[in-house]
């Protein structure tokens, strides 16, 4: 458009029905800096040039157009219409979406609608989401257990240490005859799971697989990616970094007279909402069970394959891997189905376990996975046995509980190397990718998230961001661009571009999540939560039974510590972040977004 067009459209004006006043509609811009209508649901940081750019209006809307922006000079530079409104099929919200996909001139604009008012401020251009995939990912050094946080790197939030966890007891569920109640072991390291101070290695298996799968999948990018760690000047990518410093607790969680991985390193009890160390309560670690060392076979494996590349900065690391990953794998074949059942557990051992079980029934979805892994890191049939027998399972996201999955995406991103045939698996996953899109259109809020009412559930931001690992899984095996900007899409809807109007990520955007559960972020006496964290995002169920203001399954969120059933930070949610962000941050340059 040019300048004599722009000078004109900033001259249209509008009625303001509630007062009848005729106002010119660059008044709209008058407060841009300041803030913006909370009914314009955006990608808070912004879109790519050439990618779709799509942003809702909430609730009852009659404008015939809406206009975007620039900030700086008030210039409108795109006009268009809004569609038709849609009644959204979980809440009582109606919505109007407005599409700027031609719009590529990069810089910062504003979206203003009549009778509605200007959007938050958003950026136009290239690496636009650099900010939440660097935050994403040095979020897991906020979490960091057993070393302090030093102000050059954490900044405001520099923090001591806490839980040195060099003194861990045996827990009498956990005894054997080398190590008998009591016996203490080292477990230093590791992340912090969630709002809480404990290490679980079921959530840190797919935490930490689902960050080794972003180094496999992008290892040219990552390798350039620096997020301001202590280790950010070694030779190792930091995304490697972060993961090592997780990866080498989990070692130490197997039991190495028997092969055995207990299921995680605890208090007895929650800690209060204090910061890490200001309790000095005993630590345990705890049984054995199937799912926890089937995981933890997993994760070592691929680690051992990854970390080939790295074997002169390593020396040793990776064949310790394998080492670890063969003997949990023994472990198990005499252990197949040993439920981790802390109730049950408790009726027999004192002192009795209150933190989160992570407790898994099923086992055929980590017995797939521990193969998978293991076939491709080794090329050893007797794996491929277990897979061939799984193969044809149904698929399904990956959560803690549901993990198979993670195996299907390495037998594909291995396959060229691995003496087996996997078209017929690929056709499966983009089926599976494709039936996840079917519906995106018809959504409210045009995202694959929402489209079917039970992806609002407890971490339902993890399904989002899942979704959107999927999707890039589906575009490497097929190339098509459809499914990147799918993907893209879920990103924007964690950004902003939902019912709820926040950005689930802490630090990030006009209107992120304040107050997370999240003892750290209530404890340190600083107004500004921990960064890089995502909020579990809405759930219907409320398990907390805090005050909620909305209830409705896109709507049920509350940005109150209190509320950690829809507001507790997690690793496994942030994980399927990281992959997301940082996958669309590498794949405009790949796929250039062009037409």
């Amino acid at each position: 458009m040019g300048r004599v067009g722009q000078n004109l459209m900033k001259r249209v004006f509008f009625i303001n029905r509630c007062g009848g006043l005729v106002v010119w509609l660059c008044c709209c811009m008058q407060a841009g800096a300041q803030g913006g209508s909370e009914r314009i649901r955006i990608n808070q940081l912004g879109y790519y040039p050439f990618a779709p750019k799509t942003a809702i209006v909430a609730g009852a809307c009659d404008a015939t157009a809406f206009y975007v922006i620039a900030a700086g000079t008030r210039d409108t530079v795109f006009r268009g219409v809004p569609e038709a409104a849609v009644n959204s099929a979980n809440s009582s919200l109606v919505a109007r979406c407005l599409r700027f996909d031609v719009l590529q001139r990069g810089g910062r604009y504003v979206i203003a609608v009549p009778g509605v008012g200007h959007s938050f401020p958003f950026n136009i251009g290239a690496g636009v989401e650099q900010a939440v995939a660097k935050a994403a990912l040095k979020g897991y050094y906020y979490m960091r257990a057993s070393m302090p946080l030093e102000a050059v790197y954490a900044g405001k939030w520099a923090r001591a240490a806490g839980h040195p966890d060099t003194a861990v007891l045996v827990h009498p569920s956990a005894a054997t005859e080398q190590r008998p109640a009591g016996t203490k072991i080292a477990c230093p390291g590791g992340w912090y799971d969630a709002g809480d101070y404990n290490k679980y290695v079921v959530n840190s298996g797919i935490s930490t697989a689902t960050l080794l799968s972003a180094y496999e999948d992008f290892p040219a990018y990552f390798d350039t990616l620096h997020t301001h760690i202590p280790e950010s000047n070694d030779r190792i990518p930091d995304i490697l970094n972060e993961v090592l410093y997780n990866l080498r607790w989990m070692l130490t969680m197997q039991d190495p007279n028997d092969g055995g991985v207990y299921n995680k390193c605890t208090n007895a009890a929650f800690d209060g909402m204090v910061m890490p160390g200001v309790t000095q309560l005993p630590r345990y670690v705890v049984q054995k069970g199937t799912a926890a060392t089937l995981d933890f076979a997993a994760v070592t494996a691929q680690a051992a394959r990854i970390l080939r590349k790295f074997g002169r900065q390593l020396p040793g690391l990776g064949d310790s891997c394998l080492r670890a990953a063969n003997a949990a794998w023994h472990w198990a074949q005499a252990m197949p189905a040993l439920e981790y059942n802390q109730d049950e557990m408790n009726k027999k051992y004192a002192p009795r376990i209150s933190t989160g079980g992570y407790g898994d029934r099923r086992f055929t979805d980590e017995w797939n996975w521990a193969a998978c892994e293991l076939y491709a890191t080794t090329h050893d049939h007797v794996f491929y046995t277990v897979i061939n027998e799984r193969i044809n399972d149904s698929l399904s996201l990956p959560s803690w509980g549901n993990v198979g999955m993670l195996g299907y995406y390495t037998l594909l991103r291995q396959g060229a190397s691995l003496p087996m045939h996997t078209g017929d698996l690929k056709k499966r996953l983009v089926a599976f990718a494709d039936g996840w899109l079917a519906g995106m259109n018809e959504n409210a809020f045009k995202t694959v998230m929402g489209e079917r009412r039970r992806d609002f559930n407890w971490g339902s931001n993890g399904n989002a961001g899942n979704q959107g690992v999927l999707l890039v899984n589906a575009w490497l095996v097929t190339g098509d661009r459809k499914y990147v900007d799918a993907a893209l899409g879920n990103l924007d809807y964690l950004l902003g571009r939902n019912a709820t109007g926040y950005c689930f990520v802490t630090g990030i955007g006009s209107r992120s999540t304040r107050h997370p559960h999240h003892r750290p972020s209530v404890a340190d006496g600083i107004d500004d939560p921990v960064p890089g964290l995502l909020a579990g995002g809405p759930n219907p169920a409320r398990q907390d039974r805090c005050p909620y203001d909305f209830t409705e399954p896109e709507t049920a969120y509350s940005d109150t510590d209190c509320a950690y059933a829809s507001n507790e930070i997690a690793i496994n949610w942030n994980a399927p972040l990281v992959y997301l962000a940082n996958a669309v941050e590498a794949l405009q340059y790949v796929v250039k977004y062009s037409k």
